[in-house]
């Protein structure tokens, strides 16, 4: 069967990214070559020991938070659709010297209960920042992450608002505020052809085109929940990771957010237990 043209481009996407995102003006790798690898400040706040866990994080992009949790001690299984993004997050695995404590494996999110071995069992499942927005179909999605836990274990989720989501810069008002993009209730992908990288703003991709989905906070939790999932909490944040829009302003934890107030929220994120 062929590929759907929203899955090939958002694959030919992410996977000329990888070299955007390794690059010059990629993401800072040091705390890795340092042994002490740092989450966002968000997770740090929040997520706790992964010592001795059984972690699978889904949509791993080339690995540098599975490694980072793996420098932790943790056992953890990395995956993701982008063969170029497996490929360099097992060669950094090797670098790192931690190829004995996590594992890499190319695959589709919606294949991952056949691609990794079971029995699956994980303490916790790690997905974080610009990872569902990629999927169409939410409830699978869950489905999926309840059956990679064992009973007891953990959904960890830190995600883009999808609040957020519905404005870009590309219809930005001249005092630089965001302006609407898409409907916060839209079943459609979102299509955008701009080309740009959120890591280097300079570098502008030939696989421009990319397709996303607006998946409504009730939608995220009332799919868990159906999925046999118990939500422990639900945090909502005025802060991101990345310079979502231009007037983000960065902080001293490297957090993006408003200039002057709080004027929606940026991000959320939840933790959810297996029943």
């Amino acid at each position: 069967m062929s590929e759907p043209e929203w899955y090939r481009a958002n694959r030919a996407n992410w996977d000329e990214r990888v070299g955007v995102h390794t690059g010059p003006r990629g993401y800072d790798l040091s705390d890795l070559r340092a042994g002490s690898g740092r989450l966002n400040g968000i997770e740090e706040t929040e997520l706790p020991p992964v010592d001795g866990k059984r972690v699978a994080h889904l949509q791993c992009h080339f690995g540098a938070d599975s490694l980072r949790l793996a420098q932790r001690g943790a056992e953890v299984v990395g995956l993701d659709f982008s063969a170029p993004a497996i490929e360099t997050a097992r060669g950094l695995a090797a670098e790192f010297g931690l190829a004995g404590r996590v594992r890499f494996v190319h695959a589709d999110l919606y294949d991952a209960l056949r691609a990794i071995p079971a029995p699956h069992e994980f303490d916790l499942v790690f997905v974080t920042w610009g990872a569902i927005c990629w999927l169409p179909n939410i409830a699978g999605w869950a489905d999926i992450v309840a059956m990679l836990l064992r009973p007891g274990g953990v959904l960890y989720l830190a995600e883009g608002h999808p609040t957020a989501y519905v404005f870009d810069d590309a219809a930005r008002s001249p005092d630089g505020m965001p302006g609407l993009f898409a409907p916060y209730f839209s079943r459609e992908p979102v299509v955008d052809t701009e080309g740009q990288d959120y890591v280097d703003p300079d570098a502008r991709l030939a696989n421009a085109t990319i397709y996303n989905w607006i998946h409504p906070l009730g939608d995220v939790v009332s799919s868990l929940i159906t999925s046999g999932m118990i939500l422990d909490w639900l945090h909502e944040h005025d802060a991101v990771p990345w310079r979502m829009f231009r007037i983000l302003v960065k902080d001293t934890s490297g957090l993006y957010r408003w200039p002057d107030r709080p004027w929606l929220p940026l991000a959320f994120s939840l933790a959810a237990t297996r029943r």
